[in-house]
């Protein structure tokens, strides 16, 4: 069913850059999905489901996507482009990854925790590279 904002022309969705302390304790590693259907590299995110707010969604889109609890911290930009036509809206934040375990599904069949170069090396769409210097710069002093 589509949600509200749909039905008015509007897709909107919401995900993060999630983040964790790298294991050796040096600076931060940052997780990647693959989605097969678009055999692309991106962030964990989604579209909303009717009546949920984009930070309820982001929040359950990385459980669904990564296996991993999160925790909200900055909001990021807001990327706005069209998909099939119609806007896409789709609402990001930093959040650092709490615990969890990847069980590949039907939207991601794989999961990568990446240095920040890394990450952006294999970013598959450039408008994502520019969302993990923001999630950087919110977090100096944390890393």
């Amino acid at each position: 069913m589509p949600t509200a904002a749909e039905q008015h022309g509007v897709v909107e969705a919401a995900g993060c850059v999630l983040w964790r302390r790298a294991h050796d304790g040096e600076g931060i590693e940052v997780c990647l999905v693959h989605r097969p259907k678009y055999d692309d590299w991106s962030w964990p995110k989604g579209k909303l489901h009717d009546g949920e707010t984009p930070a309820d969604a982001a929040v359950r889109e990385v459980r669904e996507e990564t296996g991993m609890a999160c925790r909200l911290g900055a909001p990021l930009s807001t990327a706005r482009y069209l998909v099939r036509d119609r806007p896409k809206v789709v609402h990001y934040w930093a959040a650092e990854a709490l615990g969890g375990h990847f069980q590949p599904n039907g939207e991601v069949d794989a999961l990568r925790w990446l240095t920040p170069p890394e990450a952006r090396a294999l970013l598959t769409h450039p408008l994502n590279r520019p969302l993990l210097d923001e999630a950087l710069a919110t977090l100096e002093g944390v890393a």
